[in-house]
This record gives C-alpha cells, sequence and structure tokens, in this order.
C-alpha cells in the first residue's frame, strides 16, 4: 500500500509577524464593538489561529494588546491621509481632498470611531501611553499647517487661524457624521446611513469647511 506524501505544514508560529497582524486584525472589532473592559482574550484567540499564551506572548496582557490596537487605529487613517500628497495640490483643491478623505474614512470604519469614543472613556489614559500615536499626529498637524500656510500665503485662506482648530472642525464634522449617527436618525426620523444621505452630508462638510478658511 502506497503511503501518501503530506504537504508541508504551514504554521502561523513561523510567521510572527502574521500572527502578530492576525491577533490586531481581529482584537480591533472585538475592542470596537466592546471596549477594553468587557472584550475577552477567549473571544480574540478563538477567533485566530493563535492562543492565549500566544497573544499574551506578544503584548504582555489586555491592555498591552489594546495599545497596539489603538495605534493601528490612527496608524491606518494618518497612512491614508499622508498617500493624498497633499503637497502637490493646489490649497483648495488639497484642502477639500483631505475633507473628503476624512470624512470617508470615518464612515468607511466605524470601528475606529468605537476606539476612539471607548479611549475618551478612559480619558486618553492609555493614549497617553503611545510615542506612536503622539508622533503620527504630530506629523497630521504638520500637513494641516502646510497646507494651510500655502493656502494664506496664495490669498485662498484667511490669516490667524490654528492648524490644531482647523484639524478638529474636520474630524469633529467627519466623527459625528458616524458616532451620532442611530440617535440622530431616530430622533428626527432620517436615514443617515443611506448613499445618498451621506453623498449629501459629505459635501456639506467639504463647503463647511471650505467656507471657514476661505478669504472673504
Amino acid at each position: 500500500m502506497a503511503v501518501k506524501k503530506r504537504g508541508p505544514v504551514t504554521s502561523r508560529s513561523n510567521d510572527p509577524e502574521g500572527t502578530r497582524r492576525n491577533i490586531i486584525d481581529v482584537a480591533y472589532i472585538e475592542f470596537a464593538e466592546n471596549g477594553l473592559a468587557g472584550a475577552r482574550i477567549d473571544e480574540i484567540a478563538a477567533k485566530t489561529r493563535s492562543s492565549k499564551r500566544m497573544i499574551y506572548y506578544y503584548f504582555g496582557d489586555k491592555e498591552g494588546l489594546y495599545l497596539k490596537v489603538l495605534e493601528e487605529a490612527y496608524r491606518r487613517v494618518r497612512t491614508r491621509e499622508a498617500e493624498l500628497d497633499l503637497a502637490h495640490l493646489p490649497p483648495r483643491e488639497a484642502l477639500d481632498a483631505l475633507v473628503g478623505v476624512t470624512f470617508d474614512w470615518h464612515n468607511s470604519d466605524p470601528a475606529f470611531v468605537r476606539l476612539v469614543m471607548s479611549e475618551n472613556i478612559h480619558h486618553g489614559a492609555y493614549l497617553k501611553k503611545s510615542k506612536i500615536i503622539q508622533k503620527l499626529n504630530v506629523n497630521a498637524i504638520d500637513a494641516v499647517a502646510e497646507l494651510y500656510r500655502r493656502g494664506t500665503r496664495e490669498g485662498v485662506f484667511r490669516e490667524g487661524l490654528d492648524p490644531v482648530e482647523i484639524h478638529w472642525l474636520i474630524s469633529a464634522l467627519s466623527f459625528f457624521s458616524v458616532s451620532n449617527r442611530a440617535t440622530f436618525s431616530i430622533i428626527f426620523k432620517l436615514k443617515l446611513g443611506s448613499k445618498k444621505s451621506l453623498a449629501d452630508l459629505r459635501k456639506r462638510v467639504v463647503e463647511t469647511v471650505e467656507r471657514y478658511l476661505a478669504k472673504s
């Protein structure tokens, strides 16, 4: 009787970066849906090709994993912003692109919004521990500041604005469209998650930020 040869056995343990990525991707959703207190390492391990022991080996404890998930959340949105290459666009077009991408990102990744809401419940305690997140956000403000400088220099934007406030306005309008969608829809009997509603709201958000910066 011939013995059938077995193919090579692949193991996540032979791919540490893949294992870490798999754990973070699953934990991203678990922490977004259940918060730090409600998420369970058992559940995360069950949905990965890993184990509790491996999760603790890579991340130390649940809080360590939560911090890595937060860092991943901010890395994703800042990477998407950086891909715009705003420096090669005229100031007004660059502003519109930045606002549009920020709005689209929040609506395409509601888990990001829920993670940020969860961290605000903790008063930013875990975010404070991360030098990575701080650096990512400094780079984001630097990009807004450079865009704003070009706009004022060319007479497109009014002077006297703070880049952090500009970033805050863009983030606030984009964030609210996701964080309060359910309550707003129920209270005012709207369908804020529909394709048409989102397209209209996106346009209004871009217009609002444009008018805020525009030189009168």
